[in-house]
């Protein structure tokens, strides 16, 4: 009898298998989905950071088929473990510097939405923020933002980082962030409801964060869809102990946190 293989998909629909490249820092590519060009700068289990000629970092997963190299379409891969044993890393992947003294603090400022982000914030970059001597603190809702950043008075020794939930166009939040001009004030945002969204529902346990009908608060609404007690401050404490580094975050938030941490130290030596 004649043999047939398993697999009965014509040689032409098969995907091409593609080259897979060491992540090698200084190595220049373009991530796929998003056109974002940059050199490796960092590469850990899972993820690897671009910088873009501009000093912008990003931080993209490293999935198959994900990158470009030169025009070609490339499997980054980490680099062979036969490397020299790297540094150890802080929570957000910086290299640790033991026994490190925390800087005076400086005038410029990093501001959040709310508790919840300024303590996601310190769980992943503290120990960054007190060797550059960055402090963050919270709005308490974003509709006082410019009345804030006009009291603040932003200036070259002393610049102001933004970070606002759910920034997307046509949002209320956008609106507002845009009414704040000038070259020392930066207002980034992630597209998340909520910063509980941008923590990875894998590292929460559970499949993927609920969608919340409008109108229902969403903290309330996805205790509620997960079957948790509609207790949102235990829920928080929850969502906040499965972080335990950089990873555990969506690439989203990653990157606009890194920016506004550069921003700030740019304006002061």
């Amino acid at each position: 009898m004649r043999q047939y293989s398993p697999d009965l998909t014509p040689p032409w629909k098969k995907p091409q298998p593609v080259p897979e490249v060491p992540a090698d820092p200084g190595l220049v590519v373009e991530e796929a989905d998003t056109g974002f060009c940059g050199a490796v700068i960092r590469c850990e289990a899972g993820t690897v950071t671009l910088e873009d000629r501009f000093g912008k970092h990003r931080v993209f997963p490293l999935e198959p088929r994900g990158f470009l190299l030169e025009g070609r379409v490339v499997t980054l891969v980490r680099p062979s473990s036969a490397a020299p044993p790297r540094p150890t890393r802080t929570a957000s992947g910086s290299v640790a510097v033991p026994g490190a003294r925390a800087r005076v603090a400086r005038a410029g400022r990093i501001y959040v939405e709310g508790r919840h982000d300024a303590e996601l914030v310190e769980r992943v970059w503290g120990d960054d923020l007190r060797i550059e001597g960055v402090v963050v603190e919270y709005l308490e809702g974003v509709d006082g933002l410019p009345a804030i950043v006009a009291d603040f008075a932003p200036g070259p020794d002393a610049r102001l980082g933004v970070l606002v939930d759910h920034l997307v166009p046509g949002s209320k939040e956008s609106r507002i962030a845009a009414s704040v001009t000038g070259e020392h004030a930066l207002v980034v945002g992630h597209p998340y409801i909520d910063v509980w969204e941008a923590v990875k529902p894998s590292s929460v346990g559970i499949a993927a964060w609920p969608r919340v009908p409008r109108g229902q608060d969403w903290k309330t609404g996805v205790c509620r869809a997960l079957g948790w007690p509609e207790n949102t401050g235990a829920a928080w404490q929850r969502i906040l102990g499965s972080v335990r580094s950089y990873k555990d975050l969506e690439p989203a938030l990653l990157g606009r946190v890194e920016e506004l941490i550069d921003f700030v130290t740019a304006g002061e030596g």
